[in-house]
């Protein structure tokens, strides 16, 4: 991520906030704004209240829309960045849109580190149980994850995971990401990820989501998207979503290779709409693997005018093949942050959806996330 840990991020951002928000005042400060957001209790405003800034580098669009985030990570240590835990996250909360819950998805952090290896997860979501303490707006559902591949045998991991979970616990995440080439972050994704999807003793314990009433949140890469749309043939009865839209690769052997890269994905996506038990997540667009124009190695944090111009094409694709009511969108952050701040993010994807009618917008920022995770908002 540019050499660059969450914090250093973070500074950058609240610096270029602060200098705009003094522009903002001298000018009269018409387009100064509040970050008051509706549904925060005494306890969460408190805690985030530490390090709450406002963004005002951009006036928040649409303030009243109610959001929910679907798919945000935590972690206290990360190979590519510092920590992101709920004060971090608060700070995001709280920069302007109306935030009414979010959705954990894991990201393999703080495992357990003694007992059976495949129980281990359960320290994930042991973790996120004691990271929201509190603060109800987050992770008012966890996606968590669980080796597929055990079969039969993973039965007790997925209802150890529930009974952690504490009811939260609504879906699962296993990557099948896969390319041969070192495309993620410069390195090579381990080959037993490769045709995951496919694999029998995978298929023999996705089975048993259903059963269960979980759902799948489907990472790929836009190769892979084939064997999601064969997995949710031969599943359909298990609600499965595709995160980032695929993940678009624009690295190594796919750099400069845009339009084809494009093609390819609108072909499988076109088959992958067809199965009425997939929805999908925009968003996950400012990931470094995705390659130019979506990511600048070395550019500036961008606007929202310029990440819904960048972003258009692919969410026209989606709207028109998935249909509003199949489409929620997603910060994916702090993954994301290299890209943009939370709020500039938020304010893109109101742009993409101006054109929408009220039912429609209110459908790809909370209705479809709140039916597919069971999220009830007062």
């Amino acid at each position: 991520m540019r050499g660059e840990n969450i914090s250093d991020i973070r500074r950058s951002q609240l610096s270029q906030m602060n200098q705009t928000r003094r522009n903002f005042c001298r000018i009269g400060g018409a387009a100064v704004l509040t970050a008051a957001v509706s549904g925060c209790s005494s306890s969460e405003s408190t805690q985030g209240a530490q390090n709450a800034e406002p963004d005002a580098s951009e006036a928040i669009l649409l303030p009243d829309q109610p959001i929910i985030d679907p798919h945000h990570h935590l972690w206290k240590h990360s190979s590519r960045s510092g920590p992101y835990l709920t004060p971090d996250l608060l700070v995001d909360l709280d920069s302007g849109h109306n935030i009414l819950a979010t959705v954990f998805v894991e990201c393999g952090s703080e495992y357990r580190t003694t007992g059976p290896d495949e129980m281990k997860t359960l320290g994930e979501v042991e973790f996120v149980i004691e990271a929201s303490q509190n603060t109800p707006r987050i992770a008012q559902a966890i996606v968590a994850r669980a080796d597929l591949r055990l079969g039969d045998d993973v039965i007790p991991v997925l209802e150890g995971l529930i009974e952690t979970g504490q009811g939260r616990v609504r879906g699962l995440r296993q990557s099948t990401a896969y390319d041969p080439a070192p495309i993620f972050y410069g390195k090579t994704l381990p080959k037993d990820f490769k045709d995951l999807a496919l694999n029998p003793d995978f298929r023999r314990g996705f089975a048993h989501l259903s059963r269960l009433g979980l759902s799948f949140d489907a990472w790929c890469l836009h190769p892979n998207i084939p064997d999601i749309t064969d997995l949710a043939s031969a599943f359909g009865d298990t609600p499965i979503v595709l995160d980032h839209i695929g993940s678009p690769l624009g690295v190594g052997p796919y750099a400069g290779r845009q339009q084809e890269v494009f093609d390819h994905w609108r072909t499988s996506m076109t088959a992958l709409a067809e199965r009425p038990n997939v929805s999908l997540k925009f968003g996950g667009l400012g990931m470094p693997f995705l390659g130019a124009p979506l990511f600048q190695e070395n550019s500036e944090l961008r606007s929202s005018e310029t990440l819904a111009a960048l972003w258009k094409p692919w969410f026209d694709v989606c709207i028109d093949l998935f249909g509003a009511d199949r489409i929620m969108f997603e910060s994916n952050f702090p993954v994301d942050m290299v890209n943009c701040s939370y709020a500039t993010l938020w304010n893109a994807m109101k742009r993409l959806a101006m054109p929408a009618s009220e039912d429609e917008r209110n459908a790809l920022f909370k209705d479809v996330a709140a039916r597919f995770y069971h999220i009830e908002i007062a």
